[in-house]
């Protein structure tokens, strides 16, 4: 490994290491990675596609799952090429602005993604509670506007990140034990005073998940309530199979998501590459999964997903 003839406060190259202690597996790995990856890809561009070309999938739902699918394209883009360059060719160098740059667009992403689930709560709850007016309280440009508050909301929230740790003195030829750049395992490269930055990156964490996850339970208290004054257990068997899809999506979103934000902060006694193996399988399943779950559970999109595959 070449020397890079840096000063120990200010290095512009950092090396992540990959999944270690799997390192002569890496070939292997790169098998699922780049699976999952191309897979996830072709499902979220075929809803992108669909949708724009089918007029009558123009509805704020849909225009929902194109969002939910821009954002799973980006997670999975922020990760999947690089931790595959490593895998591969063993390029393990980034530079320190590269990885900053990386966090950056990973985090804001996750954050947007988070914020569109909420919406998704909402579009559900109006369309359950109060059906007559859903066509003026949700049309496609209130959920753009939503859609806008909850990206320029994420970069807000995460832009300071890469700041704070910019300010940070590293160790030159600092290894990180990671596929991509995570905050705290920078940190940990850190020998100067992280308190600031672990503090902000907890806190917003908690707030960002916190919020959003409160506001969707509170979205889902509203519908069950008005559900269970309805007597027909039809009519309760179709209110909670329209909330299905969200609800499995918001599972594969938020429960990898936390157990890994958790294993890494507290479970120390927890094998490292079974850390990074988790922070991976959070940026590489949701993305394939949210395809294929709301292609099964939402007729229209599936009717015209086959009427595309028909004529191929």
């Amino acid at each position: 490994m070449t020397g890079f003839n840096l000063t120990a406060s200010n290095p512009s190259t950092f090396i992540l290491n990959g999944i270690p202690g799997l390192e002569a597996a890496h070939i292997w790995i790169s098998v699922p990675f780049s699976t999952i990856y191309i897979i996830s890809l072709l499902e979220n561009f075929t809803v992108l596609f669909i949708v724009r070309k089918e007029q009558t999938l123009h509805k704020p739902m849909f225009l929902l799952l194109c969002m939910l699918a821009l954002t799973d394209i980006g997670i999975s883009t922020c990760v999947v090429p690089k931790a595959l360059s490593i895998f591969w060719f063993c390029s393990k160098e980034i530079t320190v602005d590269g990885c900053l740059t990386q966090m950056f667009f990973l985090y804001s992403a996750a954050a947007t993604q988070s914020a569109f689930l909420v919406t998704m709560a909402f579009d559900r709850y109006v369309a359950i509670c109060d059906p007559l007016r859903y066509a003026t309280i949700l049309t496609n440009t209130q959920i753009a506007k939503l859609g806008l508050v909850g990206l320029i909301r994420a970069v807000l929230f995460v832009l300071p990140v890469p700041l704070l740790l910019r300010r940070l003195p590293f160790c030159t030829n600092c290894v990180i034990p990671h596929t991509y750049c995570e905050p705290i395992a920078m940190m940990k490269m850190s020998f100067g005073d992280t308190r600031v930055n672990r503090t902000y990156t907890l806190v917003t964490s908690l707030v960002i998940i916190g919020l959003d996850l409160t506001l969707i339970g509170l979205s889902y208290g509203l519908i069950i309530r008005a559900v269970l004054r309805i007597s027909s257990k039809k009519a309760h068997r179709k209110a909670f199979n329209t909330c299905t899809a969200h609800i499995c999506v918001m599972l594969i979103y938020y429960m990898p998501f936390l157990f890994s934000a958790l294993t890494h902060r507290f479970g120390q006694g927890i094998a490292a590459h079974v850390h990074i193996l988790l922070a991976n399988l959070y940026v590489l399943v949701p993305p394939m999964l949210n395809p294929i779950i709301y292609g099964v559970k939402t007729k229209e999109l599936r009717d015209k997903m086959g009427k595309y595959i028909c004529r191929m």
